[in-house]
């Protein structure tokens, strides 16, 4: 994901403006509203065979050391994680195993303030409930400290001790973000650990399969790994696609109070996802078409900084601070396995959310990047990259055993679709797998159609043309369903369909609803919108950057189609030498260019004819490019394809 701030060069008037943040989502701390910034918390250059922590500090949160008996600190507390996975207590007290680099010295006591200010019983060497070793398992001598490493083993301590309170805790150090990582995982499995949790790793290299089979071909361990923090632009990171490993995603967490759960969830920005390389690919994943290997994520939970986590250390830290990252989520994931219940002792758990999947909270919105298949970085019905199958609703999808019918629900593709404007259609959906029968939905329909929930019969007649992207559900009764995902394209009929708007949300003011854009590209928080609360923010980082924006719409066969939009240019660069530059391309072709030569103080309209394209469907895409100093902002607002 995106890390800095960014701002404009001037706002219309000439007057200078602050830098906005990444994301509108801002948690308050005791200083008052803040703009949410982050840092990761351990060091992002590594060398070959190493590895990194996924934890990121929010920057912006100052708080003391110690807080008044009435105040609480920013960021969500065990209360709140439980709430919003309907978490019951643990039966007897579990052993979860962290695995980090490198030491800690203030781990313990750090865990004591934590659960001592949220009334939690302590966990302490003393009484049995923590116990830190280093990668042989000894207690002495252990490694050096650092204090990056350190934040994320405070962030994974206090995660534990929010989702499990009763949970005993086991610390393995290994001496550095080597191999040495894998040493300390096989040590916490040999000293008893049930339920391991890696909130580290690093890009796969071809050796997958050999670590798979030396560290984690165990069966009766749970295994938990983060995907990473940097999109699904950034590939796919090892130990999440190990075949035996679960796989955590990113989610982001707010409060919904008209709600029945009193929580919604949206994929988090960051969240890693996409497919592996080389690992095989689990046998209960074949319901994932979009990829030949091993799939990320399996499941997800809270990791978005600006809902994340109220966390406490002293090494590295000044004391309360809040951290996020799916270095939070996978901790938690492995809390939830543990408060489920001991795994089957011939049992993979990461099988088990597969054949539970009525017992999550499906996440159906956000992304975390542009891609193709979209179920690999967007948010929707069923399995999808960033976030897997979903987040706990409870224990039950965590657990050995029942649930989710005699194996997964599978609806067959019916292919990419067309149709006219005023002609009648029907498709008939089946589907297999599961216990029948099934109760059928549809998101995306083309207007005028609709699905019947008994038969999985789409039928009507289509009235508007254009594009549309389907997603159709089967849900049998356990509550365990399948997905699957296709384009409808309905043309106008005869000669009276070349006119009107074509382009969904032009104005985004839904949001990123039927766009794809990187991370921080749509905002709708109307602090730059030429009208309405949306538009697209392309780069404006000031280092080497790039920005996409983009949508694909249908343009009818005879029709006429002219595009425009208003774009405003804000840069601190000169205007004798193009260095920054966004373009505008269809179906790959460049049609327009613009750089901070044309910079301005306000939005001016653009247009382009698309008439050539007439008959085709179309992508449309804006990249914006940076380099590597000097800030330029590309703006889009009140987008239209008109068509006659």
């Amino acid at each position: 994901m995106k890390h800095p701030s960014r701002g404009l060069a001037i706002l219309a008037g000439g007057a200078a403006i602050a830098a906005v943040a990444l994301s509108a989502s801002a948690l308050t701390s005791s200083a008052g509203a803040q703009s949410p910034t982050f840092a990761h918390s351990c060091s992002q250059k590594v060398a070959k065979g190493q590895f990194t922590c996924f934890a990121l500090k929010r920057t912006d949160v100052h708080e003391p050391k110690v807080m008044s008996p009435d105040a609480a600190p920013a960021g969500y507390g065990p209360s709140d994680i439980q709430s919003a996975y309907k978490l019951p207590a643990a039966s007897g007290s579990p052993t979860v195993a962290i695995v980090d680099a490198y030491d800690d010295p203030s781990a313990e006591s750090d865990l004591g303030v934590f659960r001592s200010q949220y009334g939690l019983s302590a966990c302490t060497t003393a009484n049995g409930c923590f116990k830190k070793v280093n990668q042989s398992g000894q207690t002495s001598p252990l490694p050096q400290g650092d204090t990056g490493w350190a934040g994320e083993i405070s962030l994974d301590l206090d995660a534990v001790s929010s989702a499990c309170p009763a949970c005993h805790i086991l610390l393995v150090e290994a001496d550095d973000p080597s191999d040495n990582l894998f040493t300390a995982v096989n040590t916490a499995r040999t000293l008893g650990a049930k339920f391991i949790s890696m909130s580290w790793g690093g890009s796969e290299s071809g050796t997958e399969n050999s670590y798979d089979s030396q560290y984690f071909n165990h069966t009766g361990i749970v295994y938990t790994a983060s995907t990473g923090d940097d999109g699904y632009s950034a590939g796919v990171i090892y130990p999440s696609t190990s075949q035996y490993v679960t796989s955590v995603g990113g989610t982001s967490l707010n409060r919904a109070s008209g709600t029945t759960r009193g929580w919604s969830e949206s994929v988090w920005s960051g969240a890693g996802s996409g497919c592996s390389s080389d690992v095989t690919k689990p046998s209960w994943q074949s319901i994932i078409s979009a990829c030949s290997k091993r799939a990320d994520a399996d499941v997800s939970a809270v990791a978005d900084p600006n809902t994340g986590l109220a966390v406490y250390q002293t090494y590295g830290g000044s004391g309360w601070s809040v951290y996020g990252g799916t270095s939070l989520s996978a901790p938690l994931i492995a809390s939830v396995y543990a408060v489920a219940g001991t795994p089957g002792a011939s049992d993979h758990p990461n099988s088990y959310p597969y054949a539970h999947t009525g017992n999550l909270f499906d996440v159906t919105s956000g992304s975390n990047g542009s891609c193709s298949p979209s179920v690999l970085c967007r948010g929707g019905a069923g399995w999808d990259g960033p976030s897997g199958l979903g987040t706990p609703n409870g224990t039950a999808a965590f657990t050995a055993g029942g649930g989710g019918g005699p194996g997964p629900v599978t609806v067959t593709n019916p292919g990419n679709q067309t149709g006219k404007v005023g002609t009648a259609v029907s498709l008939q959906l089946s589907a297999s797998g599961g216990t029948p029968p099934y109760t059928w939905s549809a998101t995306g329909l083309p207007a005028g159609l609709s699905i019947n929930a008994s038969s999985g019969l789409i039928s009507g007649t289509p009235t508007t043309a254009t594009t549309y992207s389907v997603t159709v559900k089967a849900t049998d009764t356990t509550g365990a369903f399948g997905t699957a995902a296709f384009s409808w394209t309905i043309n106008p009929s005869g000669g009276g369909g070349c006119s009107g708007q074509k382009l969904a949300n032009p104005g985004f003011e839904s949001g990123s609803a039927s766009w794809t854009a990187t991370s921080g590209v749509i905002n709708t928080d109307g602090a730059h919108s030429r009208t309405g609360s949306g538009y697209a923010w392309l780069d404006g980082y000031g280092t080497t950057h790039t920005d996409t924006l983009s949508q694909s719409v249908a343009i009818p066969p005879g029709c006429s189609a002219n595009l425009s939009y208003y774009l405003w240019i804000s840069s601190s660069e000169g205007t004798s030498t193009a260095y920054d530059k966004i373009t505008l391309t269809a179906n790959g072709t460049a049609v327009q260019s613009f750089s901070n030569i044309n910079k301005g103080s306000t939005y001016l309209q653009r247009s382009v004819n698309l008439s050539s394209y007439a008959g085709q469907t179309v992508t449309l895409k804006w990249t914006g490019t940076e380099d590597s100093s000097l800030q330029t902002s590309f703006l889009i607002d009140d987008t239209a394809l008109n068509l006659s």
